[in-house]
């Protein structure tokens, strides 16, 4: 019998980070908020899914029923992984804690106090006992963050060495329907002037719903696989998030675009202290270098400013600036936390 490991993983992308940190564990018994492909979870990931300031209020009364019971979940299990989230998991760790349970928490995925809400530095640090930092530059705010790599390497394996031309360009309009409401009619008319094979990234989750999110898609190839629509293109439009930094990683050039409701962008300016919106970008930055792509934000994610970077990106250069990406992050992170964990 393993040993019993409580979990709380509430987005898709932190899943597909516990997968990989599963693969170097000694089958252990999972219990907590994680997907339903790795065993029998307290409640599902989905069951938490939002995104923007307004959208996470419903969820507010169903998170403190699920903190109750993740703290009795926590007297019985010998580790507590912690997968960003900072809404949830940090006054998960702080009632944990305050039951003085001594089962040691790791957090991985750590806030990123350097956006905003640097008080948060001061919650992690007193009430977990591992930080499992995916960022160099955490370490510049947490006094005890461990670099434990990032956990995109251990996920895309390709990077590309040299520009490819296959004809291929992709749209990523996001996964939530707002997103992809508000850039989809942008991303027709962009489609109409470029003259190549064009592929629009699905989620399998949003197939059913193509015709109410997406509108007309002739012009479009469709995928479901975000890394492999990467791969195999020249170049892409991507609304802002974490296919930004796959692309960055794989390096196929691209665009960064998003169009969100006002008032998230108004409290996103008047609260987020940064120069850029897109992680590779944030990377940069930090590294006190140019920024890799192009970025636009609500009204700037025009046909005539996305075709414009479409025709006139430096690609060889992107290809060259993609490489420094990865050896600034250096390693996956997966194994690192199996090994804080001591789940072999």
């Amino acid at each position: 019998m393993g040993k019993k490991l409580l979990v709380s993983c509430l987005e898709a992308s932190a899943n597909l980070h516990f997968g990989e940190v599963l693969k170097h564990c000694n089958s252990p018994e999972l219990y907590g908020i994680f997907d339903e492909k790795f065993g029998t979870p307290y409640l599902k990931s989905s069951e938490f899914s939002a995104m923007g300031f307004v959208e996470i209020l419903p969820l507010y009364f169903k998170a403190k029923r699920a903190l109750k019971k993740m703290v009795e979940l926590a007297k019985n299990v010998d580790s507590i992984l912690l997968i960003d989230s900072p809404a949830f998991n940090l006054p998960l760790a702080k009632a944990i804690k305050d039951a003085r349970i001594k089962t040691p928490i790791t957090y991985y995925i750590l806030p990123q106090v350097w956006a905003w809400k640097a008080k948060r530095v001061a919650k992690v640090e007193r009430y977990c006992d591992n930080l499992a930092s995916i960022l160099p530059f955490d370490a510049k705010f947490y006094t005890r963050a461990n670099y434990v790599g990032h956990p995109l390497l251990d996920e895309i394996k390709v990077q590309k060495t040299e520009l490819s031309n296959k004809g291929v360009v992709a749209f990523l309009p996001g996964s939530r329907a707002s997103e992809i409401t508000r850039l989809m009619p942008i991303y027709r008319q962009v489609a109409k002037h470029i003259d190549a094979k064009k592929v629009l990234v699905v989620p399998p989750f949003l197939v059913k719903k193509l015709d109410e999110l997406y509108g007309d898609v002739s012009e479009f190839k469709l995928c479901n696989d975000t890394p492999n629509a990467l791969v195999s293109s020249d170049f892409a439009f991507i609304c802002s998030g974490t296919a930004t930094l796959e692309a960055a990683l794989i390096g196929t050039p691209f665009v960064l675009c998003y169009k969100a409701k006002a008032i998230d962008i108004w409290l996103a300016r008047k609260f987020v202290k940064l120069r850029h919106v897109g992680l590779a970008n944030i990377f940069f930055d930090f590294m006190e270098k140019e920024a890799l792509h192009k970025e636009f934000i609500q009204d700037e994610v025009s046909v005539e400013n996305l075709l414009h970077t479409y025709e006139n990106t430096d690609r060889q250069k992107f290809i060259q600036k993609a490489k420094e990406l990865r050896e600034y992050l250096s390693h996956g992170s997966s194994q690192k936390v199996a090994e804080i964990l001591n789940l072999y």
